[in-house]
């Protein structure tokens, strides 16, 4: 391959990460957890002043579903192409969504904590409940939520979906119901938020969606921590407003272990490991090293999440390269060869 990829190394004087960073035609941006121990790593996530000092950069592309590690706006305005990779970990995440609707309904870790904590006393206290015939409500039916949707067949939940972007017929082809969200967080037994963190969804779960949940239902999040509120979400908790909630994410990550959160016993975290399994690493490594393949090769990716770039895109990648892109697809070219 005539392609070198460079690890930046930001324990190092940063001199020398911004040399082999300003030289880079593309970037792999690193997640906010990441960079979050290294003294001013903030500057290394793709917004305007990174993106003002590497002008070659042609793309920027994030490991997973989420991209908010990345300006997608301030990279449009540069004629950088952004892309993300939602396919790879969805199949981590949504069993791992499953597991916690499993546990929280079952009682699993609290039972566990009970056992361990001395005299079990009146076990009937633990009682649970299963998840046949309840009602699932996912927010933002992306290949997370889709295949959330497939794993939780089985149990004949009646499934609610809010989704802006969602069409009736892709609704009906899947089985889901379209609904606002206010209907969602009403009516479901389980609130499954598997959304992108945008400005459209930033704060998007407050209070008055908590308020709104049925006082035996459960919040989970396989999202990112900015979509709820954390604050409205412990109130629910602690005055039972809602069952209990399972959280793979948080406004600050990793969390503190003074969190009120990690105080509760109708919680079950993670720290952001939902998509950290064996499988999904490499899955996500071949799609992204193919996905680089297909920037550099000059063909318009497949996960390109802001299409509107590409003219002003093209212009740069010929007068950086040399070489004019095309608009066919890498999967519109496989085709073609087929």
């Amino acid at each position: 391959s005539d392609i070198d990829v460079v690890k930046l190394d930001l324990t190092v004087p940063e001199e020398q990460s911004w040399a082999a960073l300003e030289s880079a035609h593309g970037y792999q941006v690193a997640t906010r957890t990441d960079v979050a121990d290294v003294t001013g790593g903030a500057q290394w996530l793709a917004g305007p002043a990174l993106i003002e000092r590497c002008q070659q950069l042609l793309a920027v592309c994030s490991a997973g579903a989420g991209y908010d590690v990345i300006d997608v706006e301030a990279c449009t305005r540069a004629g950088i192409a952004v892309c993300n990779n939602s396919g790879p970990g969805a199949e981590a995440v949504a069993e791992h969504a499953l597991g916690f609707m499993l546990d929280l309904a079952k009682k699993i870790t609290a039972a566990d904590r009970a056992l361990r904590g001395g005299p079990l006393g009146n076990r009937l206290l633990l009682q649970g409940s299963q998840l046949l015939g309840k009602t699932l409500g996912v927010v933002g039916l992306g290949a997370i939520g889709g295949r959330l949707v497939e794993l939780c067949a089985p149990f004949g939940m009646e499934v609610l979906v809010f989704d802006p972007y969602l069409d009736e017929v892709s609704a009906d082809a899947r089985g889901v119901r379209r609904v606002t969200l206010a209907e969602l967080v009403e009516l479901s037994d389980f609130v499954q938020v598997t959304c992108p963190l945008t400005a459209e969804t930033r704060g998007l779960i407050g209070a008055e969606q908590f308020a709104a949940m049925k006082p035996t239902a459960f919040f989970i999040t396989t999202a990112r921590g900015p979509v709820h509120d954390e604050d409205a979400l412990l109130q629910a908790l602690e005055t039972g407003a809602i069952a209990g909630a399972g959280l793979d994410v948080f406004h600050e990550e990793p969390p503190r272990q003074d969190n009120p959160l990690l105080q509760l016993e109708n919680v079950v975290a993670t720290p952001h490991t939902a998509g950290i399994t064996v499988e999904a690493a490499r899955d996500i490594a071949v799609a992204t090293a193919q996905q680089w393949q297909t920037l550099f090769a000059g063909l318009r990716p497949e996960r390109l999440l802001n299409p509107e770039v590409w003219p002003h895109y093209c212009d740069r990648f010929q007068d950086i390269l040399r070489v004019l892109p095309t608009s066919i697809s890498h999967e519109g070219l496989t085709e073609a060869h087929t």
